[in-house]
């Protein structure tokens, strides 16, 4: 049984070395903004960011909101985890093909991370004045969950809807975890 489970560990960490992709979960509301506002619009994306690609890819569905769009970009980072405002992190005014003058919508799209035109110049000149002091500073926001998706729109030009970065479990964290609690609960239930 040692065996089996030793095995399995070895697989998973072998696994989760090799993952290159880390998924953030992205949950917008206008009680998520800072200051905090009476918006009924909401909205669920998706951020997978690729630490070999380079790359952002950018999912998010959105509706209800009280005004149009205006903007939709990254801020980071925050003060705080999960908390206050930051400078725009990608691009400016808005992102590539982000639907504006809209109350609802659905955006998809990737920022090549190696392009200083994925970010906000004044981010990049903030953060070593390369692509690459940008990336490593994005990454450590939204890592630190000092990283948020902002929403902007006619009725709140600051931002109407936003949602800070959440890092989604990778099924082989979840797996070592299965994993340890059934070995945890063999153990005990041999004891006894």
């Amino acid at each position: 049984m040692k065996k089996l489970i030793l095995s399995a560990l070895t697989a998973c960490s072998w696994i989760s070395a090799q993952a290159a992709v880390i998924e953030y979960s992205v949950a917008f509301s206008g009680p998520n903004e800072f200051p905090v506002n009476a918006s009924p619009g909401i909205g669920f994306g998706l951020a997978d960011y690729d630490d070999v690609a380079h790359t952002l890819a950018l999912q998010v569905n959105f509706s209800g909101l009280l005004g149009t769009t205006t903007a939709s970009h990254i801020h980071g980072p925050t003060t705080a985890p999960f908390f206050q405002n930051a400078g725009v992190a990608t691009t400016t005014p808005s992102l590539a093909g982000f639907p504006l003058g809209v109350t609802s919508g659905s955006y998809s799209g990737t920022l090549d991370l190696t392009s200083a035109s994925s970010y906000n110049p004044a981010f990049v000149t903030a953060n070593g004045g390369t692509p690459a002091g940008a990336e490593s500073a994005l990454a450590a926001a939204m890592a630190g969950g000092e990283a948020y998706w902002n929403i902007h729109s006619s009725s709140f030009p600051g931002g109407e809807i936003r949602g800070f970065l959440v890092p989604v479990p990778e099924p082989s964290t979840l797996a070592l975890f299965g994993l340890g609690a059934g070995a945890i609960a063999w153990r005990l239930r041999r004891k006894v």
